[in-house]
Parts: C-alpha cells; structure tokens; sequence
C-alpha cells in the first residue's frame, strides 16, 4: 500500500494550520475586535509564530480578509440566490443559529469598519450592496411573474430587509431569548402582505 507522501503531509499539515490560525482569529476578532486584537495575540493562541502567520496569510489585513470570505463561504453555501427570496429570508433566521460566531464576528467587524479609511470598509460596503442587489432582484423576479406590486421600489424594499436583516443580528448576539424564528416568519409575512397587496390572495392570509 502506497504511503502518503511526504509533501502531500507537509500541505495537509498547512491547511490545518491555517484553519486552526482562522478560527483563533475569529474568536478573538469577536472578543476583543480587530483593533485590540494583535497578530502576536492570535499566534499566541495558536501556537504559532507571528511569522508564521504571515507565511500564510501575509499581512494582518490579509488575515481579516480571510477570515471574512469563510463567512461569505458559508453564507454562500446554504443560499439559493435563485429561489423564493420570502422563503430565502426566512430561511436567515437558520443561518444565525447555525453560526453564531460568524454573525458575532460580523457585527463586530461592520461597527468597527464604518469610516471609509478603515481595513475592511471597502470590503463590507461591497458585500452589503451585493446583498440589497440579491434581495432587489428577487423582488423585482416576482414583479416580472406576476406576484409582487409592481409600483413598489425593489431596491428600496431591499434596504429595509438588509436592515431588518442587521439589526437582528445585533438585538439577537444581545439577546439569545428572542424567539428568532417567528420573529423572522412574522416579518416576512408583513412584507409578503406589503408585496401582494391588491395582487391576488396572499399564502399568509390563509386560515
């Protein structure tokens, strides 16, 4: 039986590594933030050097980038950019608890990168337009079938969900209490109504 060679130990023996690197980051990224949070303090933690991090990341920006395209990955997925976006916005309230620690690290990051000179804004800003335009197409796919108003703003209903959507996030990390689920069907429902109003009957008005 042919042995595993000894590069391909060395480049299994890496990505665990790096993945180790990652998840200390992101635990420490959500306690303490990026700014209170040292290259020397995640290698500390890790067990590893501070050069051995920049051997696989290359920078500390590099790292929070990193860091940020694992949630983007996850995120990606458990979507269906081309289904039932009321479905598909219900279905978030699945996304917090399955990944807590990815929507703490999140917020978390979002608040600390708001000034348009900070590391990851570019970064963040993009991702947020990125998911009005999701959220706005699947609107605007419902228009053009016939099941939404069509003399309502797609893109502004939109903003209103990724709002709705982000302060949840923060009000939920707060308060684990909240019953996520039906606070996330009701709000749903409420823009369903809003959508099909004058449209057809609508699912949610039935007994």
């Amino acid at each position: 039986m042919t042995g595993v060679r000894p590069y391909d130990a060395l480049l299994v023996k890496g990505e665990e590594r790096k993945r180790l690197i990652l998840d200390v980051a992101q635990r420490l990224l959500v306690r303490n933030g990026w700014r209170n949070t040292s290259l020397a303090q995640i290698a500390r933690e890790a067990g590893v050097t501070s050069a051995g991090i920049l051997h696989h990341f290359g920078s500390k920006a590099q790292l929070l980038h990193a860091v940020l395209e694992r949630r983007d990955a996850d995120d990606n997925q458990h979507a269906d950019l081309g289904g039932d976006i009321l479905e598909e916005l219900e279905r978030v309230a699945q996304r917090f608890e399955r990944s807590p620690e990815l929507v703490g690290l999140f917020v978390v990051l979002r608040a600390e990168n708001l000034e348009p000179d900070s590391p990851l804004h570019a970064r963040l800003l993009h991702r947020h337009r990125v998911s009005v335009d999701i959220v706005a197409e699947g609107i605007r796919r419902g228009q053009r079938e016939g099941r939404f108003r069509t003399d309502l703003d797609a893109a502004d209903k939109a903003v209103e969900a990724i709002a709705f959507i982000n302060g949840m996030e923060t009000t939920w990390l707060l308060d684990s209490s909240i019953p996520l689920t039906r606070v996330f069907r009701e709000y749903v429902r409420s823009l369903e109504r809003e959508l099909t109003r004058g449209v057809g009957p609508s699912a949610t008005d039935s007994p």
